[in-house]
């Protein structure tokens, strides 16, 4: 195909730019398969073209990874064929908070010869590099930090509510609103790992900054706390490391337990903890246990981490586990159906970033094979998720849901009556016995009155040949299987 010619002056650079992509979505449809098609292409949106370079942008940071990751090489045969040798493409990644933000891009790919940094190098450039610095770089009070190390992408606005976090989340908003303004000085937010804590303190201080309570923000973890204390002795600046802490507005800590044994790092801290309290800065932690619970800190830290408030965090309901799905779904625009919602909502109970990555496992595995996204598939990916959290069901508990849909006592089932509504629920019981467990024809007839294999071997059938002709029955059985992976966590 003959590369399109760019007009040196574009009068709609947006215009200009939605037709050379449409140009590239007519290549690239007849290369994949529709439904990575709908996936990673057509939520694609461009945006400038200048030149022989184009700007467009994606959904979030997975969206753009994977692209990367997986069709660089078909979107820069692509490009190329429609801009002609030496085409750039840039990508930009849509603030979840706020408009996208066009001017801040990812490095470009030069040609495609170059990829935009791994997230994972970009943090490790960051922990390289101090927060701290010469004490005359801070003389103004009211100096803004520069790397604050607030991840934006973690706001109120994105972090679910439930009934296992509404404490913590309404104490975090308060601080947020009113940094060093209320009794939650200062706010200890413990939890177990994965739950939502570190969400919450990064909300706090980009909150904060957002609506001008606070221009002097820093985020850290405890352990980069502590190395940055080794390394300001080793420099012979610790004037200078505890200047600098101890002139914030909001000071946020991750992960105070791992304080523990760390008598000098603790000691300084003890001392910035002090000055910001006296203040009247406000100051946040967090750690996995209550502070009273933790073991190798100074009493007199532990004492002022409890002269505050102290909120926890629980594992996330059912309902909460399903609205952060819904969320993160939409987040990086893929559709769930609702019945793999439940699944993974009722199979994957542990903490919300277990629960993320399965969505994303089971994202990718259906782009890759090509499958369509349902249960059995869900299944599949979480097979290994749901053998370590969930206890097997048993046939007791299909007993007890199967009565409660067909409304009939459970002593029923185990009992000679012949009523035809008992002999119905009988069946569909013992089927979805020997479909759901790992039970013996033997031991399933044992717990129907003692009834033979035989009449478990013609239950099943009777009820899979009903299945086969009578989609309405059949729907009614896939739906009671649903009911009982969801009621037997």
């Amino acid at each position: 195909m003959n590369s399109v010619q760019i007009s040196s002056t574009s009068v709609n650079l947006e215009a200009e730019a939605a037709s050379v992509w449409q140009r590239c979505m007519e290549l690239i449809q007849s290369r994949v398969t529709s439904l990575s098609l709908k996936t990673w292409f057509q939520p694609i949106v461009p945006l400038k073209l200048s030149g022989r370079e184009i700007t467009v942008q994606v959904p979030s940071q997975f969206f753009y990874d994977w692209v990367d990751q997986h069709y660089n090489a078909l979107i820069r045969e692509t490009i190329t064929s429609v801009l002609g040798d030496g085409a750039k493409l840039y990508y930009s990644i849509a603030s979840e908070d706020t408009e996208p933000v066009v001017d801040v891009v990812p490095a470009p790919l030069q040609s495609f010869q170059a990829s935009a940094p791994s997230r994972e190098s970009q943090l490790q450039a960051s922990q390289q590099q101090l927060f701290f610095a010469p004490r005359a770089a801070f003389r103004q009070a009211d100096q803004p930090i520069a790397q604050s190390n607030l991840n934006p992408r973690y706001t109120f606005d994105n972090f679910i509510k439930g009934d296992s976090n509404q404490l913590a989340r309404a104490a975090a908003l308060a601080v947020g609103n009113n940094p060093g303004g209320t009794t939650f000085n200062p706010l200890v937010i413990y939890g177990g790992t994965g739950l939502g804590k570190t969400h919450l303190m990064h909300s706090i201080g980009n909150h904060a900054i957002a609506i001008g309570k606070a221009k002097r923000v820093v985020y850290v973890s405890s352990e980069k706390f502590t190395i940055e204390f080794v390394d300001a002795i080793q420099s012979d600046r610790v004037n200078d490391f505890s200047y600098f802490y101890r002139s914030v507005d909001l000071l946020i800590v991750d992960d105070i337990q791992f304080f523990s044994g760390k008598e000098k790092t603790q000691d300084n801290f003890f001392h910035t903890f002090n000055t910001l309290y006296q203040v009247g800065k406000q100051i946040v932690l967090s750690s996995d246990v209550p502070p009273k619970e933790l073991k190798g800190l100074d009493e007199r830290l532990i004492s002022r981490f409890q002269s505050g408030l102290t909120a926890d965090i629980q594992p996330p309901d059912l309902e909460t586990r399903i609205a952060i799905l819904r969320k993160k779904s939409e987040d990086n625009s893929f559709e769930l159906p609702q019945d793999v919602v439940d699944f993974i909502a009722a199979n994957v109970t542990s903490n919300i970033r277990e629960l993320e990555g399965c969505l994303i496992s089971l994202i990718a595995r259906s782009s890759l094979d090509n499958r369509e996204i349902t249960v059995e598939l869900a299944r599949d990916v979480l097979r290994m998720v749901v053998n370590e959290s969930k206890s097997p069901i048993n046939i007791d508990q299909i007993q007890r849901v199967v009565c409660e849909y067909f409304d009939i006592p459970e002593d029923l089932l185990r009992a000679k009556t012949r009523k035809q509504e008992v002999v119905n629920a009988r069946q569909v019981a013992m089927f979805l016995s020997k479909e759901l467990t790992n039970s013996s024809l033997k031991t399933i007839g044992l717990h129907f009155g003692g009834r033979d294999h035989s009449t478990v071997i013609h239950s099943c059938q009777s009820i899979q040949d009903r299945m086969n002709s009578d989609s309405s029955f059949k729907q009614n059985v896939d739906q009671l299987r649903r009911r009982i992976e969801l009621n037997t966590r």
